[in-house]
């Protein structure tokens, strides 16, 4: 699992809409299918196949001078399917098949390095996610990077991200990582007891954690973030202050909490919907108290809090170039089957499905499916509910790019949450209350736009 997602599920899932399903509160009750987490706006399912030929003439142009710019590649193989995962991912491909995909994502960047969009040329942070990139072996590794073209360094890059599944790493290839130029390793660790790996279909067990770890710490990668997933099933309070003590105990240059939800297109939501069995995913006031046990434990042993799901054990020296740059505003080439990026205000997503992603790209072609021209207001609305996912937004950031004092722009939804006790007004800013961290998610669509708040996010 990622730290801050930027794949999108499945374009296939025909749900209704969750009318209503985000309050100023955040979700209470039962966790019933539906997406809590919002990395994005406006809304998914606002993007669409006519806006298509806006993002492709926005890339014929350059871009906004000053304006730092990343590269995301997708893996999307695994060597199992979790429950409770709703990217797209396949468990079913041979080697050759792999090797397609691979050289159908190097000619992708090749064309995206000749518009004008990519120039000038470097990044200030790239991130391999997936799926599982270390699902790759170290040739296929190897061979990616070198069938890039030259002009696709990341020599300068202040982060390069690479997600990996404890179960699929050896030293051999942990060292391959390092030559390439990986900076933040990422261990999709999820919880430290085997049964709840087994149940949620997790392809690790925790031995496997442990051993990646120490191979991890011996190569010696700048920084090593861990995942941890609060409410998987079978989660008891017993076996999360397990996971948490194991968690503090590997003494990670940072941790990023998730809080279990149910997407419509995961395994577990559509177990729900065909045979209305009941999955006993905790509770999100059980959720937010299990993620704030692991908070305050993480912070007792001198971590600091980072943002809505992160701690940071040194904030001088470990940061999160990728999410910051851009919740900043920061525009991202996204490439691999489903991934979407941001140019300049302008959004779009790739072609879910192997073959949709594959054929444009025969023909040099991209392989777009879905875009959208987001307006100024829309522009800021993302930054601000992005942005506040770190705990505080600074009225005056918004004051000089947006020419908008967002104080009293959006006064009554500030004050209703402030009401709630969820945050904190300062002289020149907000600032979020341990309680408003917790359900930072729940409280963001109370900035939306009337038209956006109850319809289907993604």
């Amino acid at each position: 699992m990622a730290d801050q997602l930027p794949i999108l599920p499945s374009q296939n899932s025909s749900e209704k809409p969750e009318e209503g399903s985000s309050t100023a509160v955040g979700r209470t009750g039962a966790t019933e299918p539906g997406n809590n987490f919002i990395p994005n706006y406006p809304p998914f399912s606002l993007w669409t196949a006519e806006h298509v030929p806006q993002a492709l003439a926005r890339f014929q142009q350059p871009r906004q001078p000053g304006t730092p710019l990343g590269l995301y590649l997708h893996i999307p193989f695994c060597r199992r399917h979790c429950k409770f995962c709703f990217y797209r991912v396949y468990t079913d491909k041979n080697a050759l098949e792999i090797e397609a995909y691979l050289d159908a994502l190097a000619t992708e960047v090749e064309i995206y390095s000749t518009l004008p969009a990519w120039q000038p040329g470097g990044f200030e942070f790239v991130y391999f996610g997936g799926g599982t990139p270390s699902y790759l072996s170290s040739r296929q590794l190897t061979s990616l990077v070198e069938r890039l073209p030259r002009s696709v360094g990341w020599d300068d890059a202040e982060e390069v991200t690479f997600e990996c599944e404890p179960g699929t790493l050896k030293r051999e290839k942990l060292e391959t990582l390092k030559s390439i130029g990986v900076t933040r390793l990422s261990l999709g660790v999820e919880n430290f007891d085997d049964e709840i790996l087994e149940e949620n279909g997790r392809a690790h067990l925790s031995p496997e954690i442990f051993r990646a770890y120490e191979w991890a710490r011996s190569v010696g990668f700048p920084q090593i973030n861990i995942d941890l997933i609060a409410g998987m099933l079978g989660e008891t309070w017993e076996r999360w202050r397990d996971t948490v003590r194991k968690s503090v105990g590997l003494e990670p240059d940072s941790v990023t909490i998730y809080q279990m939800e149910l997407p419509f297109n995961t395994l577990y939501s559509k177990q729900i919907r065909e045979g209305g069995k009941p999955v006993p995913v905790a509770d999100w006031e059980t959720k937010r108290e299990w993620t704030g046990y692991a908070f305050s434990e993480f912070e007792r042993a001198g971590y600091v809090v980072s943002s809505a799901y992160t701690l940071v054990r040194d904030p001088q020296q470990t940061r999160f170039i990728y999410r910051d740059s851009l919740w900043d505003g920061a525009d991202m080439i996204g490439t691999g089957i489903a991934s979407f990026g941001h140019v300049d205000g302008v959004h779009y997503q790739n072609a879910d499905g192997m073959e949709n992603y594959m054929e444009p790209l025969a023909r040099k072609e991209l392989p777009l499916a879905r875009a959208l021209t987001a307006k100024p207001r829309e522009r800021l609305i993302r930054e601000l509910i992005l942005l506040l996912k770190l705990g505080h937004l600074d009225a005056g950031r918004f004051r000089k790019k947006f020419d908008t004092d967002i104080l009293s722009e959006f006064k009554a939804p500030f004050e209703k949450l402030r009401d709630c006790g969820y945050l904190t007004m300062e002289e020149n800013g907000v600032r979020l209350t341990r309680e408003g961290l917790m359900r930072a998610d729940g409280l963001l669509p109370e900035f939306f736009e009337p038209e956006h708040r109850n319809i289907r996010f993604t």
